[in-house]
């Protein structure tokens, strides 16, 4: 029920207006990719009775490098139509057409909770 209503509020706006914000800390990797650190528990006993026994609490979900390059971008200060043109001007051709590609990686993060959007928070 609750991807439909995230479906709904993506419907009523103008997505490029939209400003993503990072709802996970993340790691840059030696070769420039990011890594979004996604906890593996949520429920703070689970995290301190078990999240002390295991190496990593965090799930580390390595983005490819168009998808790195949103997320380094996604700043909580940028709409998303800026980082459309940001991207299509650091990767050209490889990325065309960049509103598509980059509105549809957005929609997925949103219906992950990966990202919130700004203008979403304050209505609700």
């Amino acid at each position: 029920m609750s991807f439909f209503k995230k479906k709904n509020e993506l419907s009523k706006v103008n997505y490029l207006e939209l400003t993503p914000v990072r709802n996970y800390d993340f790691v840059t990797e030696e070769d420039g990719r990011v890594s979004v650190l996604i906890p593996r528990f949520t429920n703070k006993f689970l995290v301190n009775l078990i999240s002390v026994r295991m190496k990593n609490p965090d799930v580390k979900v390595v983005l490819d490098e168009f998808g790195s390059g949103v997320w380094i971008e996604t700043d909580g200060t940028k709409n998303v139509n800026q980082i459309c043109k940001l991207m299509d001007t650091k990767f050209g051709e490889r990325i065309h057409p960049p509103v598509e590609r980059v509105t549809k990686y957005f929609s997925q993060l949103y219906n992950y909770k990966i990202i919130s959007f700004k203008e979403l928070n304050k209505k609700g």
